[in-house]
């Protein structure tokens, strides 16, 4: 119990009876696990990891009566395993993960008394599988000899069955049997479909199963350009099929019964009773390029079917009228569209037009749209249904020529129908950002660069004094620099208090009159330096 084990011992002595290794970590059953143990009888392997019997892994145990596998994680088992175990009466394999139970499984389980299957994936059963099973053969030859043999418990138990055609025939064996076989669970319910889960075996009555059988309610049908259409096909089969479209070679499908968009379509599919189902393809605002055959095709294991619709799309000067339709007003020959740009962006504009006075009912007209590049003769249709007087056209390259005409129907555009634009320019938001902080730091950077004391200099000072300035500029600076000092002092602490200090009057002591403005003789050897203004001392 809880060992270690990922194999079974080599060690076994020949004699041992009995076997019970749970908890451990054994993975697979290998061929001649128990070649050497030939008198082994019982063998419990529950709750390991076991995934993988091999068929000859109970080869050489003739005395086997009892084998437990219960909580493993096998999804399938060697059925002709059992011809090495004839002895056999026991079999527990419930909770691990079986999902088929091919229909000669029980044919080498011929004395068994105990049968356990539940709480597995087993969905569906063929009844043959219990047919086919001696002891049942042996019963029903008994039952009518009035012989009695031993009773056999058989639990199939919570699985998730599906209760559709296929298992019509084990539905009905469970509601037949009876001893010698017995139901540990004879209350076993249905998992799917939707409308049976939840219910038991015996209120439940299965029909056959049925091939697909398609069909349309109309497979020819003509549109107006505009028109949203709805395409329907009904199928029915048993079990329930899978349906889908197909539409120049492209497959267009509605997965798991839902509502999926696959291009430009739509498509649903519901069931409407137990065995018809309905499909439906939605086309908006069809178009010419959306003419053609569109099939409905339904499979399941029995087979498929398909039913075409060929769907035509006429312009609107020539489709069919079809019931529920209203026929569109004729066009005068000499109708004319009146077209403006209403706005424009970068990647698009939105166009307005009214029909002239010549068109008698300009609410039943229908337009078409031509939409390119100036450059190029062939354009883009849009087609317009009627009362309809504006449409937004986006997407478009920026910086780009483009041409849009608006014509009535499908007549050719005239002198006056169409407009030449050219989009804007691709300016990001983030380039503007960019630029703007480049222009706020430059403005600060000029801001702060004007010293306070050139400000004071220059708007207190006579001209005389500028034109001093300079050259007593650099002698107040030696005077005030503190000595050892290396580094530049700032210009906001320096300055203004120089131009309160006389920094103008090198030769005037502080609170003397300001002597008159005169001009100084030139010194030999020195060159007079020019007149400055603030901005060059700075």
């Amino acid at each position: 119990m809880s060992a270690l084990l990922r194999k079974i011992p080599d060690s076994i002595p020949q004699d041992i009876r009995k076997i019970r290794i749970e908890n451990s970590h054994l993975t697979e059953l290998p061929r001649g696990s128990f070649a050497n143990i030939s008198a082994l009888e019982y063998l419990w392997l529950n709750f390991n990891n076991i995934t993988v019997m091999h068929m000859k892994s109970l080869e050489y145990l003739p005395a086997l009566k009892e084998l437990r596998l219960q909580g493993n994680k096998l999804s399938s088992v060697p059925w002709t395993a059992f011809q090495d175990t004839p002895a056999l009466k026991i079999l527990d394999l419930k909770h691990n993960r079986l999902d088929v139970l091919p229909e000669h499984a029980l044919r080498y389980l011929s004395n068994l008394t105990y049968l356990d299957l539940s709480s597995n994936q087993l969905t569906v059963i063929s009844r043959d599988v219990f047919y086919s099973w001696p002891i049942y053969q042996r019963s029903q030859r008994a039952a009518g000899q009035g012989e009695a043999i031993s009773n056999v418990v058989l639990a199939l138990h919570d699985n998730p069955w599906i209760c559709d055609c296929r298992l019509r025939g084990f539905v009905q064996f469970i509601k037949s049997v009876g001893p010698p076989i017995i139901l540990m669970n004879s209350y076993l319910t249905c998992s799917s479909p939707k409308f049976r889960a939840g219910k038991f075996f015996h209120e439940v009555e299965l029909n056959s199963c049925m091939k697909p059988q398609t069909s349309a309610l109309d497979t020819n049908l003509t549109v107006p350009v505009g028109l949203n259409i709805t395409l329907s096909c009904f199928v029915q089969a048993s079990p329930a099929p899978a349906v889908w479209w197909t539409y120049a070679l492209k497959l267009l499908r509605a997965f798991n019964g839902k509502q999926s968009k696959t291009f430009l379509f739509v498509i649903s599919t519901q069931p409407i009773s137990e065995e018809t189902v309905r499909s439906d393809l939605v086309i908006p605002a069809v178009r010419p390029a959306d003419a053609g055959n569109y099939t409905c095709t339904a499979a399941n294991f029995l087979g498929n079917a398909s039913v075409a619709i060929m769907l035509h799309v006429g312009t609107p000067p020539a489709f069919a009228t079809q019931p529920g339709w209203a026929a569109a007003a004729p066009v005068e020959p000499g109708s004319h569209v009146e077209v403006r740009i209403a706005k424009q962006t970068v990647y698009g504009i939105t166009l307005e037009w009214f029909a002239a006075a010549a068109v008698a009912e300009p609410g039943e007209i229908w337009y078409t749209l031509l939409v390119g590049r100036y450059d190029t003769a062939q354009k883009d249709a849009i087609y317009i249904g009627p009362g309809v007087n504006t449409y937004s056209v986006t997407d478009l390259l920026p910086a780009t020529k483009y041409e849009v005409c608006v014509a009535v129907r499908n007549q050719a555009p005239r002198k006056g129908q169409c407009v030449v634009f050219v989009t804007g320019s691709d300016v990001s938001q983030m380039e503007q950002r960019e630029k703007l902080i480049h222009i706020v730091v430059i403005v600060c950077a000029m801001v702060l660069a004007v010293p306070a004391g050139m400000y004071a200099c220059t708007a207190e000072a006579r001209p005389g004094c500028l034109a001093r300035c300079p050259a007593a500029w650099p002698r107040r600076r030696r005077a005030d620099k503190p000595p050892g000092a290396g580094s530049k002092e700032s210009t906001l602490d320096s300055l203004p208090g120089g131009s309160q200090d006389g920094l103008c009057r090198p030769d005037v002591g502080r609170g003397a009159r300001r002597p008159p403005a005169r001009e100084e003789p030139e010194r030999p050897g020195k060159t007079r330096l020019p007149h400055r203004n603030s901005a060059d001392l700075y």
